[in-house]
């Protein structure tokens, strides 16, 4: 899949947004950021975690340092697809990504079954390193969304992201189910994250003070977390339900 990234080091920081907002910042981003190539896409995404949820607390209580096991793909997925494994650390308030590709059958093996890797690589050893700190890393939760992503006109390092219908699920974790699960946003909310590699132009800080846009803390996987933690499904998801 050309045009993905497979290291990031940026700063990331997200906005909730009402409908009104959302139209009155996309008319004001015009010249600033266009859509970029890929349009629209519904992302996947399965978090994974040791049986008792030690990333996704541990991450709720705002450490200096954090990190998450993911395996993504852009749309839905069948054995030959495209997928990411992506690990994802946060020091000191800026984002390090780091991911490596491969068809989602082959990540369903390296990951749920304890395959190996035919193309070993350093972040692949770091993942694997990853794997063995934490004792025992299983699919933990499902996360879908809608994206619209942007890209800056005049400045390349600037991103910013929409994300709507929000949701998660404990069940059927596999990317095959397409963006299915219980909603994690309330009806015309819009998640905007912006990616940047430094300091936010004084133009687009000026359009989100006018606008009354504020930056808000906001995890989908701690969201769907404390959501699944409220009601009464059963705390552990076995392996074979990731397929």
């Amino acid at each position: 899949m050309a045009g993905y990234k497979d290291v990031f080091e940026r700063i990331e920081v997200k906005y909730l947004l009402d409908d009104m907002q959302y139209v009155a910042l996309r008319k004001r981003l015009e010249g600033m950021a266009r859509v970029d190539s890929y349009g629209k896409t519904s992302i996947l995404n399965i978090y994974f975690d040791t049986p008792d949820f030690t990333l996704v607390e541990n991450s709720l209580d705002k450490p200096i340092y954090k990190e998450k096991l993911r395996l993504r793909s852009y749309g839905v997925a069948a054995d030959d697809t495209n997928a990411f494994i992506e690990i994802k650390k946060k020091y000191k308030g800026v984002v390090y990504k780091r991911r490596i590709s491969m068809p989602y059958s082959e990540a369903i093996d390296y990951l749920v079954k304890g395959k190996e890797l035919e193309n070993q690589s350093q972040i692949s050893a770091e993942i694997d390193y990853m794997k063995k700190h934490y004792g025992e890393l299983v699919p933990a939760m499902a996360i879908s969304y809608d994206r619209i992503a942007m890209e800056g006109i005049h400045d390349p390092d600037l991103r910013i992201t929409f994300d709507t219908n929000i949701r998660w699920r404990t069940d059927k974790l596999s990317l095959k189910e397409g963006n299915v699960g219980k909603d994690i946003l309330e009806p015309g909310q819009h998640l905007m994250e912006l990616k940047i590699a430094g300091a936010m132009s004084v133009e687009l800080a000026r359009i989100l003070d006018e606008l009354n846009i504020r930056k808000t803390s906001f995890s989908k996987y701690g969201r769907g977390y404390i959501d699944y933690m409220s009601g009464n499904e059963p705390r552990f998801v076995a392996m074979s339900t990731a397929v």
